[in-house]
């Protein structure tokens, strides 16, 4: 019996659930091919969120010709001197194409000033010029979805045991990640001043639990087809509503967007 390979056997519980989803999202991309829209994803969270899953479940069946997925490496020495946003702008999503970003810009939000990647003069000038760039991007016409997959310290903990462990996930496992949990209330600080300042009305964050891998996954789905008005969409729009309780904006009592 394979040993490494249970995780990645679907819940047969959530099958039909999945199949439904997974041609509503086929139809969302053949109405972005049509009506020639641009759409992108932004995926976020913690190491071993779960985010690379989300992404590949999303994009399983999608045809590759009108979507792409970015998972961008560290910068290279010219980049390093480019305006932040530049080497994003170049992957942002043509007419008729939708676009996975397996993290983005808001890399300098977090990781990089938690992990010592940045000054904090360019932290702050990111943070001063990230909501005024989507504000630009979305007066274009692009449509932007921003997720923040949550988990626990506990499931962060055994997810990373896993990666050390695990021979199939071993690939995945950087020395970010080997410090991820002793940094954990850093990574709490900037996240939770990243959802306060760029958290607006037309590019919420969106909190995904993701403690239960496949259940964010669908979740997910739902929410991104639950805001759309794309073609064809399925008669039956019970299947299509996300749970509140596993998928919501992101909302700041002391100071709502």
């Amino acid at each position: 019996m394979a040993k490494y390979l249970k995780e990645f056997a679907f819940d047969p519980e959530l099958i039909d659930e999945l199949e439904t989803l997974q041609i509503e999202m086929i139809k969302l991309q053949n109405w972005i091919q049509t009506s020639q829209a641009r759409v992108m994803l932004i995926f976020e969270g913690r190491d071993t969120a779960g985010k690379g899953g989300a992404v590949f479940r999303l994009t399983q069946f999608l045809n590759p010709r009108a979507m792409r997925v970015v998972a961008l490496p560290k910068p290279t020495e010219l980049e390093r001197g480019q305006w932040y946003f530049q080497r994003y702008i170049k992957e942002l999503p043509n007419p008729g194409e939708i676009v996975f970003f397996d993290r983005s810009w808001y890399n300098r939000a977090i990781v990089e000033p938690v992990m010592g990647f940045c000054t904090d003069d360019q932290y702050e000038l990111f943070m001063s010029q990230v909501t005024d760039f989507e504000k630009m991007l979305i007066n274009d016409g692009i449509t932007i979805f921003k997720f923040w997959f949550s988990i626990s310290s506990k499931v962060q903990a055994l997810r990373l045991e896993e990666r050390k462990t695990n021979p199939l996930k071993q690939w995945k496992l950087s020395n970010v990640d080997v410090e991820a949990e002793t940094k954990w209330k850093d990574y709490t600080l900037y996240k939770e001043r990243m959802f306060d300042k760029t958290s607006k009305n037309k590019t919420p964050w969106i909190i995904v639990h993701a403690n239960h891998k496949e259940r964010a996954r669908m979740e997910t789905m739902k929410y991104v087809l639950s805001n759309i008005d794309y073609d064809n969409k399925t008669t039956d729009p019970d299947i299509l509503i996300p749970d509140e309780k596993l998928i919501h904006p992101f909302v700041n009592l002391e100071h709502p967007h």
